[in-house]
């Protein structure tokens, strides 16, 4: 991609010391149309930047959808769309063109405001997120000093769009499923916030491009790799952001078996395919996180190689996770909502102050990270794998009492 776009426009984007936006409008567009004011060429590019990601978040469910329905299929032992295009490709297109062409129904008693205005909420904080993650060296919309912190805020507003949906409605379905995916979101947040405080703790900022920076020494630099607590932290993130984007086994938000739909049941049309497309970018977007927060982000596998670096490797990653919630779709049941709260209450919060303290006490016995620090890191995590598998096998092996009649 790189080679694609111009090389002067990552030198700007990079540049994170002032405006990139008019820094890029003064340095290129200037000199060659001298009479443009340089405000109006910084609106131009941050339009432009803008752009492009309005014309590629929309197209993430197209191929996402489209992946997750060939990968059930897959599970299931059956072949999935195969009539529109080869081999089903142009299914999800199908399935767009419709739902524009849907009628866009109303509640005639419901707040019309409210209920037009939630799904562009909801849209527009999926869409924001992306302007902090660093898809590669240069590619990278802004380097906030708080790009973390920012992207940790701006995905919060996402829960006043789903309240938004639920209450102007004026169906008691919808209220009920908002608030229970209210209450979910919002529980969940803490337990991943505090997981990547533990990242935070290590590395010493809150800026996206400084967290990957620290993990350019290949596999083993990795911060999922660091220490035990980060290896821990790693899959509470994981499992917390599942929860967040509302997917199996933590679907209550949205359960494909129930009668309604939840937060969105009076939806239709254009304005349901934009809550579609925010959870498919969603999804992208905190794998994409946790490919830079844990896994190396667009760093490379082997040191001194670019072996699963750049923008490809970080692409391949993100995906691999988004593949790895796919397959807990179709094979885990869903949770109650007693079960999914206790998880994050009673085990992912408690899990997550233990490691912050314990990141605490490893900086302080580790002050820099050598060979020695992440040899005996990795050894604690062989280890606890171990141990964990062979409980795990004597508590499944063991034969349920008998049962009176």
């Amino acid at each position: 991609m790189s080679d694609i776009l111009p090389s002067s426009l990552f030198i700007q984007i990079q540049d994170a010391s002032g405006n990139w936006a008019s820094d890029f409008a003064e340095n290129v567009i200037i000199p060659k149309i001298p009479h443009l004011p340089v405000e109006l060429g910084t609106i131009l590019v941050m339009l432009a930047c803008a752009g492009i990601f309005v014309a590629v978040v929309p197209l993430l469910p197209l191929v996402l959808v489209l992946a997750e329905r060939k990968v059930a299929a897959r599970f299931q032992n059956r072949t999935g769309p195969m009539r529109v295009g080869p081999w089903g490709t142009l299914q999800t297109l199908a399935d767009g063109i419709k739902l524009i062409f849907k009628e866009d129904f109303i509640p005639p008693q419901g707040d019309k405001l409210l209920f037009l205005l939630a799904p562009y909420v909801i849209f527009a904080c999926s869409f924001a997120v992306f302007a902090a993650i660093p898809f590669g060296q240069n590619i990278l919309v802004s380097d906030f000093n708080i790009g973390i912190f920012y992207i940790m805020a701006i995905s919060s507003v996402i829960v006043m769009g789903v309240i938004m949906a639920g209450w102007s409605s004026n169906s008691k379905w919808s209220l009920l499923g908002s608030l229970r995916s209210a209450a979910q979101i919002v529980s969940y947040e803490i337990p991943l916030g505090l997981s990547i405080l533990t990242v935070v703790m290590l590395v010493g900022s809150l800026g996206m491009k400084d967290i990957v920076a620290t993990q350019e020494n290949g596999f083993f630099s990795w911060l999922i790799f660091r220490s035990p607590f980060t290896f821990l932290a790693f899959f509470i993130f994981f499992i917390s952001s599942i929860a967040e984007v509302n997917r199996t086994p933590f679907d209550l938000p949205e359960a494909e078996s129930e009668i309604v739909a939840g937060f969105h049941t009076e939806y239709s049309g254009m304005r349901f395919a934009l809550f579609f497309i925010a959870e498919y970018a969603n999804m992208f977007a905190v794998s994409a996180i946790a490919v830079t927060l844990f896994l190396g982000g667009y760093e490379g596998i082997l040191p001194g190689y670019d072996f699963l670096g750049g923008f490809p490797g970080f692409v391949i990653k993100t995906l691999g996770l988004v593949f790895l919630m796919m397959w807990l779709r179709w094979t885990l049941p869903r949770l109650r909502v007693d079960q999914l709260m206790n998880l994050c209450w009673k085990y992912f919060i408690p899990i997550s102050f233990f490691n912050i303290l314990g990141t605490g006490v490893w900086g302080l016995i580790f002050k820099t990270d050598d060979i020695w620090s992440i040899g005996i890191s990795c050894t604690i995590i062989y280890v606890g794998l171990i141990s964990a598998y062979a409980l795990a096998g004597r508590v499944f092996s063991r034969k349920p009492a008998p049962q009176t009649s």
